[in-house]
């Protein structure tokens, strides 16, 4: 079968490799769509275990179950979760499933970039969600990055008559503007260097948008950072208003250090927080608000492509200027 394997940014090769059997409990999974993520063309993330086939935002269908597998059948169209927690360490127990070690360790096989993946019998109990059929493939793809905002925004405590300042509008940025303008906030405020996304955060609820690197006159309740550009982290410090909250949804690289105005935090009351990844109830709620219309995701599509184009998808979104979501579909041609 073909995959798209990524070697770095610039050179994402299309490669054949055998097309993987299951076991009992797995399932294997045509894929239809799989999305591009921001993170997947994080080199100083990626480049450490390249070469390899990337894709963790995937949707397809059910070709063949694994003996014991009840719940599933083959023609079945799923959303496929690529990490899954245990449910039953002390991280799981205390909500903090996305700091679990099974989760981190989680995986199916080879990767969404290809034609058919092995789902393992863990990720087939608690990571595959069926599609509704007013949920088109291209818009499963979205499922993962909305539950990643949810989750982010459930633990920074967004909610109605806040004002929110939103640093970054690429996918994750848009999302977060969507999910705060439906949670009732009173005004949304998006930042970004590029002006095509902030027509595109203009159009999806924000109230007013900065062009980065513009000094903004206003605090605001809760901030979002959703860039790991070292100028919006460092900024943000700035936005909180007393008793505001700051999410760093993304992060520079692994040598950036934050210096922190530890006596004006302390004064004013400002919590910094972090969120990574998300959890079965976080996809359920994405995978909810999706179905019910609550938010729109067809809109944020802005490029379907076959797989044998997966080099100029992964440009598009590395380079990150006229595209919002990419998405990559092993067959079409």
């Amino acid at each position: 079968m073909r995959v798209a394997t990524y070697y770095n940014n610039n050179d994402v090769r299309i490669e054949e490799i055998p097309k993987p059997g299951i076991y009992a409990g797995e399932i294997l999974v045509k894929v239809i769509a799989s999305g591009i993520c921001g993170s997947d063309v994080m080199e100083w993330y990626r480049l450490k275990k390249a070469p390899r086939v990337l894709g963790h935002e995937m949707t397809g269908e059910i070709v063949e179950v694994g003996k014991g597998v009840k719940k599933y059948k083959p023609g079945d169209r799923v959303f496929v979760s690529h990490h899954v927690p245990c449910n039953k360490c002390n991280y799981c127990k205390s909500g903090h499933h996305t700091a679990c070690e099974t989760l981190h360790t989680t995986n199916f096989y080879p990767g969404g970039f290809s034609e058919y993946v092995k789902v393992p019998a863990l990720n087939v109990k608690t990571g595959v969600y069926i599609l509704p059929k007013n949920i088109s493939y291209e818009e499963g793809t979205i499922i993962e990055p909305l539950a990643c905002v949810i989750r982010g925004q459930r633990l920074a405590g967004v909610g109605k008559n806040q004002s929110a300042l939103i640093m970054g509008s690429g996918i994750s940025g848009l999302l977060h503007i969507k999910l705060a303008k439906a949670k009732g906030a009173k005004r949304i405020v998006a930042v970004d260097v590029n002006e095509y996304r902030l027509k595109f955060a203009k159009k999806f609820g924000a109230d007013e948008t900065f062009k980065a690197g513009k000094k903004i006159n206003e605090k605001f309740d809760r901030v979002i950072v959703c860039t790991g550009a070292e100028s919006a982290v460092l900024s943000a410090l700035d936005c909180v208003d007393r008793g505001g909250v700051i999410l760093y949804f993304a992060v520079p690289k692994p040598e950036f250090r934050l210096p922190l105005p530890i006596n004006d935090l302390w004064r004013n009351e400002v919590t910094i927080m972090t969120s990574y990844g998300a959890t079965p109830n976080d996809l359920s709620e994405s995978l909810r608000l999706i179905a019910s219309g609550k938010i729109k995701v067809r809109d944020m599509i802005t490029h379907v492509l076959p797989l044998t184009e997966a080099q100029k998808g992964f440009k598009l979104v590395a380079e990150a200027k006229e595209s919002v979501k990419v998405i990559l579909k092993p067959f079409i041609l």
